[in-house]
């Protein structure tokens, strides 16, 4: 289930795939729509954010241009070089630290602080701010909410 096709992919590229560059595309994909669906959440295809394919097309696009990770490559001398840049994501399939937050808000987790409330399990809030909390002995329930009559 890959958020976007191989011919959206084809679209983003310069040059005509050949087989296994077809074959590492539709890979790259189903890759990038994984973790699109990890960093984010399992939308389904048809109502996937559009952000969502752009960003599996771009992080697939990535991939099939330089599927080794390459950061230098010399033809004189047959230099190749791999760089710390992508740190272990290099040679695979990745989204950027910016394309994983922008993946986050969309399933609409926001990183930070928040504050719930918290209360008792089985309180029943009362008028005027009397409650009662169930009690282990079966007996009363005890009052956990100071109410109109006692200053408890």
């Amino acid at each position: 289930m890959a958020y976007a096709t191989l011919d959206e992919l084809k679209g983003r590229l310069d040059w005509e795939l050949d087989e296994d560059e077809l074959r590492i595309g539709a890979s790259a994909l189903e890759d990038a729509s994984d973790l699109a669906a990890e960093y984010g959440r399992d939308w389904a295809t048809a109502t996937a954010p559009r952000l969502v394919k752009t960003l599996v097309l771009k992080a697939a696009a990535r991939y099939v241009r330089n599927p080794h990770g390459y950061t230098q490559s010399r033809a004189g001398d047959e230099t190749l070089a791999w760089g710390d840049a992508a740190g272990r994501d290099a040679g695979s399939v990745y989204f950027t630290r910016e394309e994983t937050r922008l993946l986050a808000e969309l399933a609409g987790r926001r990183p930070g602080l928040t504050s719930a409330p918290i209360v008792a399990w089985g309180t029943t809030p009362r008028p005027g701010g009397a409650g009662t909390v169930p009690v282990d002995y079966g007996g009363d329930r005890f009052p956990l909410y100071r109410d109109a009559v006692s200053p408890w």
